[in-house]
C-alpha cells in the first residue's frame, strides 16, 4: 500500500477510536511528517483524502479538525429487540464514505444530471458492475447488463414481457418475496406456487409443473431465501437448471444478498446455465441501503431489446446520482471494504441467533417449535411453531415485553396453506439482546401452551 494510504487508515482508525474527538484539531502537517517519517506531501495527501470523506476540515491558517459526527454511532441500548425489521442495520452503514461518493457523484457528473440517461444504465457504472458479476461466477457480456431501479422494477418488467416459450403462469416458491407476490395479485397474473420448506423444494412436484402448468418463469431465491434463510444444495441447483432447459421454463434468480456469502465454491444458479433459461438479478439494497434503489439484471439475448424497450418506457433511466454514486463506491475499494465488514458483523449475530435457537430446541424445549441448522447460518432464520398457538397470538403476548416479532401471511399467496412459521431477522439485533430476546419468546411460547 503506498505511504499516503498507510497514514491515511492510521488517522482514521484513530479518528474512529476516539483518541481525536470531536472537533478536536489534529496535529500539524510539520508535527505528523516527523511522527510518521513521510514527507510532507505525503501527509497532505493523506489529509486531503480525509477532507474528502469527510472525516476532518479545514480552516485557512489554522489546520485540521475532526468533523462532528451526522449519526451517533454509540447510541444507547434500544428499548425495543426487533425481530421483524429487515432494513440494513444504520449504525454499521458508512454514512460519510457514501456522502463522499454522491459528492463525487455530483461533480463528475454535473452535466448528465441535466439531461436523460440511458434505459440500460451509466455505461461506466455498467463496466464496474460486469467485473464484479465475475466474483460471483456470473460471466456475461455488458450487452446483457441492464441497471434497475430495484429488483423490484425488473420483476416487474419480466412480469409483463412476452417470453419466447409462450408461456403464461409465473411459479413462486411458497413463502416468498412478499411485495411480489402482492405485484402479481394485484395485476391479476396468473400464479401458482410450490412449497419450500427448510430441506428445500420436492423436485418432482418442480418437474410434474414445469411440464403441465404453462409455467413461464419459475422465480426463486436459491441463496438466503426470504424469508426462511436457506440455501439450495449444489446438487438441487443443478437439478432445477436442468428441468427449466427440458421443459422451456426460465428461472428467475433472485440472489439479493449474494454479498453475504462466506462460502466460495457456492454459486448460482446462472453459473450451471447453458441455455439462457437463467435470468440473473442482484441488489445492492440490503448492504448498503433500500434507498439507494439500484439493482442489476442480467437478460438472456432474446429477451434484452424487449426488456430495454419497457424499461424505457417505464422510467426512462434510473436515478444518474445513485447510479454514480455507486459506481465510484464500487471503484474506491469502499464498497469492499464494507462487505467484509457488515458481513462479520452479520456473520456473527446470525450464529449467535442460530446456536440460541439450537440450544432450546434440541435441549431444553423440543415441544414448543423445530428448527433446522443450516451450512452457514443467515441473518434471517425461520422456525416452525408447534401447538396450537398462532404467531399472530405470540406477537399479541410479546409486545408488552418490548419484543417485536411479525407473522409472515403476507409471503404466502392468498389461497396458498399457510405453515405455522415465525421469521426472526436479526439485522437490526444488537448481539447482546438476542439470547435475551428469544428467551423472553421462549416464556411466551411456554405460558401460551400451557394456557
Amino acid at each position: 500500500m503506498l505511504k499516503y494510504g498507510l497514514l491515511l487508515n492510521e488517522l482514521e482508525a484513530l479518528i474512529k477510536s476516539h483518541p481525536y474527538k470531536e472537533g478536536d484539531k489534529l496535529p500539524s502537517i510539520r508535527t505528523l511528517s516527523e511522527q510518521y517519517g513521510y514527507s510532507k506531501s505525503t501527509v497532505i495527501k493523506a489529509m486531503d483524502e480525509l477532507e474528502k470523506r469527510h472525516r476532518i476540515y479545514s480552516i485557512p491558517k489554522s489546520g485540521y479538525y475532526v468533523v462532528k459526527r451526522t449519526v451517533n454511532v454509540e447510541q444507547e441500548e434500544p428499548t425495543q429487540i426487533d425481530f421483524a425489521g429487515a432494513a440494513p442495520d444504520s449504525e454499521i452503514f458508512p454514512y460519510l464514505d457514501f456522502q463522499h461518493c454522491i459528492n463525487k457523484a455530483i461533480d463528475t457528473y454535473k452535466n448528465d444530471l441535466f439531461v436523460y440517461g440511458t434505459s440500460k444504465g451509466l455505461p461506466s457504472l455498467i463496466q464496474v458492475v460486469h467485473k464484479q458479476l465475475a466474483n460471483y461466477q456470473v460471466f456475461t457480456s455488458q450487452s446483457r447488463l441492464f441497471i434497475v431501479s430495484g429488483v423490484q422494477q425488473a420483476l416487474s418488467i419480466l412480469t409483463s414481457l412476452p417470453f419466447p416459450n409462450r408461456k403464461q403462469t409465473i411459479l413462486i416458491e411458497q413463502p416468498s418475496y412478499h411485495l411480489f407476490i402482492e405485484h402479481l395479485t394485484t395485476h391479476q397474473i396468473p400464479v401458482i406456487g410450490i412449497t419450500r420448506t427448510a430441506q428445500g423444494i420436492d423436485l418432482q412436484e418442480l418437474e410434474t409443473l414445469f411440464r403441465t402448468a404453462d409455467i413461464k418463469f419459475f422465480y426463486t431465491m436459491p441463496r438466503f431465501q426470504n424469508p426462511l434463510g436457506n440455501s439450495y444444495s449444489k446438487e438441487d441447483k443443478i437439478a432445477i437448471v436442468e428441468l427449466a432447459r427440458k421443459y422451456d421454463v426460465y428461472i428467475v434468480e433472485d440472489d439479493y444478498l449474494a454479498d453475504l456469502e462466506q462460502d466460495s465454491k457456492a454459486d448460482p444458479l446462472y453459473a450451471y446455465d447453458t441455455t439462457e433459461h437463467v435470468i440473473y438479478l442482484k441488489s445492492y439494497s440490503k448492504i448498503i441501503f433500500p434507498g439507494l434503489r439500484i439493482g442489476i439484471a442480467v437478460i438472456p439475448e432474446v429477451l434484452s431489446d424487449l426488456f430495454n424497450r419497457y424499461k424505457r418506457l417505464l422510467d426512462i433511466d434510473s436515478s444518474m446520482l445513485s447510479q454514480g454514486a455507486l459506481e465510484i463506491y464500487l471503484k474506491s475499494g469502499m464498497f469492499e471494504r464494507h462487505k467484509q465488514h457488515i458481513s462479520s458483523s452479520y456473520g456473527q449475530r446470525a450464529r449467535l441467533l442460530a446456536d440460541t435457537l439450537l440450544r432450546y430446541c434440541d435441549h431444553l424445549y423440543p415441544d414448543l417449535f423445530s428448527f433446522t441448522q443450516t451450512k452457514q447460518p443467515c441473518i434471517h432464520t425461520h422456525i416452525v411453531l408447534n401447538g396450537s398457538i398462532s404467531v399472530s397470538k405470540l406477537a399479541a403476548q410479546l409486545k408488552p415485553h418490548s419484543v417485536i416479532i411479525e407473522a409472515i401471511d403476507k409471503h404466502f399467496l392468498p389461497h396458498f396453506p399457510k405453515a405455522p412459521i415465525l421469521k426472526l431477522n436479526v439485522s437490526n439485533v444488537k448481539d447482546s439482546a438476542i439470547e435475551q430476546g428469544i428467551g423472553i419468546m421462549i416464556k411466551c411460547l411456554i405460558t401460551a401452551t400451557k394456557a
